[in-house]
Order: structure tokens, then C-alpha cells, then sequence
């Protein structure tokens, strides 16, 4: 279970009974995260971060401490041969997505009658390339070198042998990486001209509908793409179409749902929301009221859990942080107004197919093992390597910590764990953060990137060691595949 920080405390408490407070608030300050009996320490963080181009703050250092965590996290879970695979746990970490799935079905109804499609626009728009649509199947190759590139380029090669149009889409479910895609068939929807990167758009705008492509190389990774015909995206388009009105009556709905629902703001909500922008992972089980309605009470739990249904590239937290708190009251609203669209959804009787449930904690499966092994840790080499719990424990420590070491220094790829994912390990195994040692790691670092930047000024090579660029500001914050 999780070490919370009056445990913390006692400790550091007990320890300097035995070793004197001086020795006790050394040894704490040069610890910023555990996990389990591995440590990550102030120094080792401030050497990687005074060593790259990233800005040193605060934010920055507890972004890079959390991968780690998560990471060493995930190898915890290996040792143990824990696949994390239990209905219940997944089921209870992916309410949000859930909730979402049930709530989108209940609005898809009532916006049903929205707007005018124009399907003489669609049309045009679709003709004349202005929106396009696409289906991929990807293969990361980001962080790796040469010789692991061709042993991807080989695998995607023979995938490409196989795939059709009839069997595309139970491919790219099988064989993609991308794991907001492949469980939809691969389908990356319908979006405007100049959205993907410039390699993707290029393969894709040379093909006709139907077609699909060779094997091509984006910054992601290789991908097969598929477009598909008009007939196809059709009903999408439609709906795109439908623009300016269906926007109107959206709007209206979502202003009648807010009064009729009685939404009220917590005066101080804007306080709490700017703190859960700089931790959310704090205010995972919060219960602080931040406003209430018809749906019941708000919490700060539920605020959290409804941020993971954003989009990674719609950038939540960073724009939490940076904005006023009129903005934040706005966010509060929309999110209270999820809940009254899902206690619509509920009171219509509105459930999940029982199939979809399947395929959610299928793909929380496979990315536990996916994850696994691109860190090099699955259960069954850990065994061949290591006969006891605690033997495992110790090798995926190390395992992990070369791994973290590679990534910080570009030399392999970064490895997202989705935080449903995240969320049951942090609930199954223990760790923990010491704050102090954060603000230790940040002043090293300091001392350091000004010794780098003397060295320069003087004309001696510094040895930087820039930060990798995919390591994003919270561990559920990756950009779709694909997607500039």
C-alpha cells in the first residue's frame, strides 16, 4: 500500500533517535523518490538534469521522478509475476474512461438532432483534400538504434505482406503500438488538412481511397496506412459538416444542463484546482468539494479522474497551471457538467456492451506488457535470470535504472504507462516522494548547468547530457502517434 507521509515521517523520526537528526535530515534530503527498497537520490537527479537542456525547476524534477517511479513501479510488478490482470482493480482504475464511454453514449442520442449536415460540403471538403481520414498500423522506432530499427523494419515488412483491406483493421488491433488507435482498427478518424506530420500526410495524400501504403518512416516509428473511401468516413464527415449550428446547439444544451443542474462553484475550488495542476496524483483520493449540483458533490477524486479522459495533446495540466481563475471555474463547470450528463445517462438505463468492457481491460493488459518489454523486464526473464522474489526485485531494480539512464540520455525510446496503469501500481506497491529532496536535486542541478555554462563561455566542451524531448511534463501526457 501506499507510504503516506506521516509514515514517512515517523520514520525519519525513529531513525534519528538511532543515528543523530543531523545524519537522519542528510540521509532524507538526498532522497527524492522510493520505490519499495529503491531509492532515487537527489544527486543522481540533479547530475541528469544539470546535464540537459531542460529548464530546472521543480515541476520538471518531479516529472522526470515520476517516470521513474513508474517504471520501477512496473518492475515491481514483474518481480512478483503480477500481470495486474484483476477485473475489479481495472475496472475501479478506469472509471474515468468508463464513465466517459457510457456519458458519450447518452450524448450521442441527444445530440443526434443537432445541426444541419451539409453533405454538399463534405463532399467538397473530401474532395479537394481539405479534410482527410486514415487508418495506420505502427511500429515505434523512437530511441533506437540502427540494428533494432531493421529488426522493426523486418517485422513491419512481413505485416504488410499479410494485410488487405478485408483484414486491416483486425491487424492494426493486433500488431499496432498505437494504443489509442489499434483498438479501433487503427483508425486515426477524420482531421484537417496539415494535422499529422509532414511524412504521414505525404504517403497518405499520395493514395487513393482504398489504397493502402508501403511501409513508411515518420519520427514516430514505421506505418502502414490505409484512406479509407468517402462511404467509408462518411457519417463522420457529416457530422463535421454540421459546424456553426450543431455548435449553437450544443452550447444551449450544455448551458440548460448547468442551470437545471444547479451547478455551484466552492469559492476556493480555484485554489485546489491550481494545487492538483502542480500533483495530481495527490489529489488521486481527495475529497475536497469543489462545487456541487444536482449529480451530487464534485471532488477534487473526480476532477482528477475526469482530466485522464482529455486527449494527451490537449495539454490539461499545463494549462491548468497558467490559468486564471475564471478559466478554472470554467473547467470545474464543464467537468460537474459531465456528471450530470452521466446521471442522465443512468437514469435512461444507458450501459456498456458487455464486449467493450472486454476490450478495455484487454488493452489495460497489453500495455503492462508492453511496457515489460520494451524496459526489458517480463516475468519470464526475470525468472530465467534470477530464482527468488527478492533476486527479481534486485535485477529489475538495476535493469530499470539502466533503462532510466538511456532514456535520459537519448539513447532509447521513452515507454508511456497509462495511468489507469500507474494508478494500480501505485495503489498494489509501495513508494513515495520526500519534497526536501526535490529542492536539493533543483539547487545541485543549478550548480551544475552553471559550471556547464562557464566551461562553455571559456571554450571547453561541456558534457551535456540533453533531456529526452519524449518525456513529457505527467506520464499520461504522449502525443497520438502520428499527430504533430
Amino acid at each position: 500500500m501506499k507510504r503516506t507521509f506521516a509514515i514517512a515521517a515517523a520514520a525519519a523520526l525513529t531513525l534519528s533517535a538511532c543515528s543523530g537528526l543531523k545524519d537522519a535530515l542528510s540521509a532524507h534530503t538526498d532522497r527524492v523518490a522510493r520505490v519499495e527498497s529503491t531509492e532515487l537520490s537527489a544527486t543522481r537527479l540533479a547530475t541528469l538534469l544539470g546535464k540537459s537542456r531542460a529548464p530546472i525547476r521543480k515541476d520538471i524534477a518531479k516529472s522526470i521522478a515520476n517516470v521513474w517511479v513508474d517504471y520501477q513501479l512496473l518492475g515491481v510488478a514483474a518481480a512478483h509475476n503480477d500481470s495486474l490482470s484483476d477485473p475489479k482493480l481495472i475496472d475501479e482504475a478506469m472509471w474515468p474512461a468508463i464513465a466517459a464511454l457510457k456519458a458519450k453514449k447518452w450524448y450521442d442520442i441527444v445530440s443526434k438532432t443537432w445541426g444541419a449536415p451539409d453533405t454538399a460540403a463534405a463532399q467538397r471538403r473530401w474532395a479537394s483534400g481539405d479534410i482527410l481520414a486514415a487508418d495506420h498500423i505502427l511500429l515505434f522506432t523512437q530511441g533506437m538504434n540502427d540494428t533494432q530499427k531493421a529488426d522493426v523494419k523486418k517485422k513491419i515488412d512481413a505485416i504488410r505482406a499479410t494485410v488487405n483491406s478485408a483484414n486491416f483493421a483486425d491487424k492494426a488491433q493486433k500488431n499496432s503500438q498505437d494504443t489509442q488507435t489499434a483498438p479501433k482498427g487503427g483508425s486515426l478518424g477524420v482531421f484537417p488538412k496539415g494535422t499529422m506530420v509532414p511524412e504521414f500526410e505525404k504517403a497518405l495524400q499520395a493514395l487513393k481511397p482504398g489504397e493502402i501504403s508501403p511501409v513508411i518512416q515518420t519520427t514516430y516509428g514505421y506505418h502502414i496506412i490505409r484512406r479509407p473511401t468517402y462511404d467509408q468516413v462518411k457519417s463522420q464527415l457529416l457530422a463535421a459538416s454540421k459546424g456553426r449550428s450543431f455548435a449553437v446547439a450544443e452550447s444551449t444544451y450544455m448551458a440548460s444542463l448547468e442551470k437545471s443542474g444547479k451547478i455551484e462553484v466552492k469559492k476556493d475550488a480555484p485554489a485546489t484546482v491550481r494545487a492538483i495542476g502542480n500533483d495530481p496524483d495527490a489529489y488521486r483520493h481527495d475529497n475536497t468539494v469543489l462545487a456541487t449540483s444536482t449529480a451530487g458533490k464534485f471532488t477534487a477524486s473526480r476532477f482528477v479522474g475526469w482530466l485522464e479522459t482529455f486527449p494527451p495533446n490537449a495539454r490539461i495540466i499545463d494549462q491548468i497551471k497558467q490559468a486564471p481563475d475564471s478559466s478554472l471555474i470554467s473547467i470545474v463547470k464543464r467537468l460537474a457538467n459531465n456528471e450530470l450528463v452521466l446521471k442522465q445517462a443512468d437514469s435512461a438505463k444507458m450501459t456498456i456492451d458487455p464486449t467493450e468492457i472486454t476490450q478495455l481491460r484487454a488493452s489495460f493488459v497489453g500495455a503492462v506488457a508492453q511496457a515489460w518489454s520494451q524496459l526489458g523486464v517480463t516475468p519470464s526473464s526475470l525468472q530465467d535470470s534470477a530464482k527468488t522474489e527478492s533476486d527479481r526485485e534486485k535485477l529489475v531494480a538495476t535493469r530499470v535504472d539502466a533503462y532510466f539512464d538511456k532514456l535520459v540520455q537519448e539513447q532509447t525510446r521513452f515507454v508511456a504507462v497509462p495511468t489507469p496503469v500507474a494508478n494500480v501500481l501505485r495503489g498494489k506497491y509501495s513508494y513515495s516522494f520526500n519534497d526536501a529532496g526535490f529542492d536539493r536535486a533543483v539547487e545541485q542541478a543549478s550548480r551544475i548547468r552553471n559550471s556547464a555554462d562557464s566551461a562553455r563561455s571559456a571554450g571547453q566542451p561541456p558534457t551535456a547530457v540533453p533531456l529526452n524531448p519524449a518525456i513529457p511534463p505527467s506520464a499520461s501526457s504522449t502525443p497520438p502517434a502520428g499527430k504533430k
